[in-house]
């Protein structure tokens, strides 16, 4: 019966829906729990301190939940507070990385964009990958103020979010990147707008499907994954009351989202 019990996954806001999309594909028998703090995001512009607290009162949930594994799908709570999680969880917590490693593999130009928020793009664990790899390419680091928010609003489509995403492509396209990293889950859903600017021969990398493989892979290790063949719930959370009209759009059905007081 545990191999029955629920992933939980989290995100300051939507973005995380685009990992969430990967797992329930790659996995769609596992019985998932989405947590959207949208009552506080973004997380890229606060204290590491005040992020950990929050993820680890999620985490908190999520275990009451009786969650058999954690995604944190958000690149700026994993560089705070993974390690912390960790520490504090027997069970599978798996964190996001950007993309770095794939990039240097695939560029031609030798010149790496990276899209982040503020907090990804200043952390320890950012500036450390960032290392790793400086001497194979030249990675260019660009945070993104604003453009959470912009895409939390839910339409893709206005002339504010488009000149955000230019004025930050730009120097990136100036400097001959050839592929962009998308360092944020909620990037993702801009994609068709960042295609539209930076044209189709930049190549661009988004870590999604790589989270829910390596989920896949520490659940089948700990003989954790669903036996069943029936599909299994998606259960909706959000820290903001009016998150329904959001989720439900972006996940692409009417779902029920239940507000999580933390």
């Amino acid at each position: 019966m545990y191999n029955k019990q629920a992933i939980g996954v989290f995100d300051s806001g939507v973005g995380g829906l685009t990992v969430l999309k990967h797992i329930h594909q790659l996995l769609p028998y596992e019985s998932l729990i989405y947590v959207a703090d949208s009552a506080f995001m973004p997380y890229g512009c606060k204290p590491d301190a005040v992020v950990q607290e929050r993820c680890l009162k999620i985490a908190s949930f999520l275990a009451e939940q009786d969650c058999k594994a954690i995604v944190v799908a958000c690149n700026t709570a994993t560089a705070a507070a993974v390690h912390g999680l960790r520490d504090s969880y027997a069970m599978p917590v798996i964190g996001m990385e950007p993309g770095v490693k794939p990039a240097v593999a695939r560029t031609g130009s030798g010149v790496v964009g990276i899209l982040a928020t503020s907090g990804t793009a200043s952390s320890d664990k950012f500036m450390q990958l960032k290392k790793r790899y400086a001497e194979h390419a030249e990675l260019l680091v660009q945070p993104c103020p604003g453009l959470v928010e912009e895409i939390e609003k839910g339409d893709f489509t206005t002339q504010r979010l488009h000149s955000l995403l230019a004025l930050y492509l730009k120097p990136l396209m100036e400097k001959n990147a050839d592929t962009l990293v998308l360092g944020c889950t909620h990037y993702p859903f801009i994609l068709p707008m960042i295609r539209e600017i930076v044209g189709g021969s930049v190549a661009i990398i988004d870590t999604g499907d790589a989270i829910a493989r390596e989920l896949q892979r520490q659940l089948r290790k700990r003989d954790l994954l669903t036996d069943g063949e029936s599909q299994e719930s998606v259960r909706f959370w959000s820290s903001r009351v009016d998150s329904t009209e959001a989720l439900s759009r972006l996940w692409g059905e009417q779902v029920i989202v239940t507000h999580l007081d933390i």
